[in-house]
């Protein structure tokens, strides 16, 4: 059943039996002129006590309150039958504590009105699972918010938050935040194991903390417009394997990590107005998956850049021949000695490699076994020369 208003009067039920049937409550007014009246403070106040005493399910009070109301009254509380309540488009101020008795209430949408703060009863709500406060005046929660852990679908855009809580619903699938003044996001973030969109454009994002790559169900992220604060991404962004939608655009942020060519799923990436040099700005313009090719080929052919080359050791004959060599014979005293050092560096090895001690060389007969005749020649004659 339907309650409407013509002119002046709110309709009333006549019949007791009519009244139990009534599961909608849709205050809808229309004067002889047809213009759209709204309701006082007084015909509220009857809606509210017509749905407690039907077992109403839905109210939508949705820009019917007159601009002078600021707050509802508190009997709004009694209506603790009702799952979905629609207050937006008023200019509410304020809640009443009473509103912590709708325990059944699943969906509620108070948007654009001028909401300073909610009450703390507000955790109460338990079973709450979409939340609409976008374009209110709201700077902080209440302490309870944590207690929500129901909700799935929050939004918190165009207020004027600086800070959130580290306590969101674990159970939050999407996540609006654009146009507040958060400089940071809480470090709780990757515990959002179910969030799929998370919005916070048009902030002061001074950087993304490495933990909101835990949240690995995350299918579009949008970190646009943070202008000259936000400089880079999560070095570990590649983690967030079901991405599809990126927006980084309006930001400050010139190189892409490296782990961004793990987003095998990314189809839609956005960087209007970024200075972007890794990858070149024109590659975008050719599709998402070719950014993400370009980042795997970058860091390939970066690493292997990385790679040290063999350089083959100068061994005893050569340091042995630079002392004979014809441009040595007028170098300093100090680059001869250097030569005799590497000499000598170079004869221990030899000795230390074949397993050669004095012990050999007292019993020559065993060391030719070991080594070879010439080899033994060889060194004999080295020992003579520098021992």
């Amino acid at each position: 059943m339907v309650i409407n208003e013509k002119s002046e009067t709110l309709v009333k039920e006549e019949e007791e039996p009519l009244k139990n049937d009534l599961q909608v409550v849709k205050p809808s007014l229309s004067a002889g002129d047809e213009r759209t009246e709204k309701l006082s403070r007084m015909k509220v106040a009857t809606v509210i006590e017509s749905c407690a005493g039907s077992g109403a399910t839905t109210l939508e009070l949705r820009g019917k309150l007159v601009d002078q109301m600021e707050w509802l009254q508190v009997s709004i509380g009694k209506l603790s039958d009702v799952t979905e309540m629609d207050l937006s488009e008023n200019r509410l101020m304020a809640l009443p504590t009473t509103i912590g008795g709708l325990k059944a209430l699943t969906m509620l949408d108070l948007h654009s009105n001028q909401l300073i703060n909610l009450p703390h009863s507000f955790g109460e709500l338990i079973n709450l699972v979409d939340l609409d406060l976008h374009a209110n005046r709201l700077k902080s929660l209440p302490a309870t918010f944590g207690n929500l852990t129901n909700i799935i679908d929050l939004d918190l855009s165009s207020n004027g938050f600086m800070d959130l809580p580290e306590t969101i619903g674990n159970l939050l699938e999407i996540l609006t935040l654009h146009n507040n003044r958060v400089k940071r996001l809480p470090s709780t973030t990757g515990n959002l194991c179910n969030l799929k969109e998370l919005d916070v454009s048009f902030h002061k994002l001074e950087f993304v903390p490495e933990s909101l790559c835990f949240a690995t169900n995350l299918k579009k992220l949008n970190l646009g417009k943070n202008f000259a604060d936000l400089r880079a991404l999560p070095t570990s962004i590649g983690n967030l394997e079901m991405l599809e939608e990126l927006d980084i655009s309006d930001d400050q942020i010139k190189a892409l990590p490296k782990s961004l060519r793990f987003l095998f799923k990314l189809r839609v990436f956005r960087a209007v107005e970024t200075p972007l040099e890794v990858p070149p700005r024109e590659l975008i313009k050719l599709g998402a998956q070719e950014v993400v090719q370009y980042m795997a080929d970058f860091v390939t052919k970066r690493d292997a850049k990385l790679v040290p080359s063999k350089k083959k050791k100068k061994g005893f004959w050569f340091w042995f021949c630079s002392i004979f060599c014809p441009q040595n014979r007028n170098k300093p005293k100090w680059y001869l000695d250097k030569i005799y050092v590497k000499i000598y560096i170079s004869c221990g090895y030899i000795l230390f490699a074949r397993c050669i001690c004095l012990e050999n060389l007292v019993f020559p007969n065993k060391l030719i076994c070991n080594i070879g005749f010439a080899l033994y020649c060889k060194l004999v004659f080295i020992i003579l020369i520098f021992c």
